[in-house]
């Protein structure tokens, strides 16, 4: 609950990256990050590792170096080798409030989910389920009357983006 009495939203999580495997024997763990440089998902934390039967817990402290091949992590509480690969496939999550602000004209693809999406005609296509990267651009995955997947490729086709009105506009054809 906030000081309001509501209920307090649950905090969005962006997953950055997830453990690969253990490292040596001293309970390091090769980590596989989504960030930019890579090396840059030590610096946003705490992390929320999620396991593969969906447990979270928050993990303070972790160190990372990386070695050229690996990024490698010391987590504290993983003192061991058999410990460090019990958490292959963890997943790490940060909260959206660690990361900085993006760019201008930049976005997170996480503020942009559940936006509408208007056409710039005014018609309503759908919400913003999610996104997913093609190597060429990214796409949209617009859930409405049926799916649509639209480029998010601006300004050819995304026009605006206003987080104030929970839209994005698109010059998109709605037939298609």
């Amino acid at each position: 609950m906030n000081d309001a009495g509501r209920p307090t939203p649950p905090q969005k999580l962006i997953l950055l990256g997830r453990v690969t495997g253990a490292f040596g024997v001293r309970g390091d763990v090769k980590i596989e990050s989504w960030t930019e440089p890579r090396a840059q998902i030590f610096r946003y934390q705490p992390w929320i590792v999620r396991s593969a039967d969906g447990g979270e817990r928050e993990l303070r402290g972790a160190r990372g170096r990386d070695t050229g091949k690996h990024l490698v992590a010391t987590l504290p509480g993983t003192d061991d080798r058999d410990a460090a690969e019990a958490l292959r496939g963890t997943e790490i999550l940060v909260p959206r409030e660690a990361l900085p602000p993006p760019a201008p004209g930049e976005y997170y693809w996480i503020d942009l989910e559940g936006l509408r999406v208007l056409t710039v005609e005014g018609v309503e296509l759908g919400t913003v389920s999610h996104l997913l990267s093609t190597g060429a651009n990214d796409v949209m995955v617009v859930r409405g009357e049926r799916e649509r997947m639209l480029p998010f490729v601006q300004p050819d086709y995304v026009k605006a983006v206003d987080f104030e009105a929970g839209t994005i506009t698109v010059d998109w054809d709605p037939e298609f």
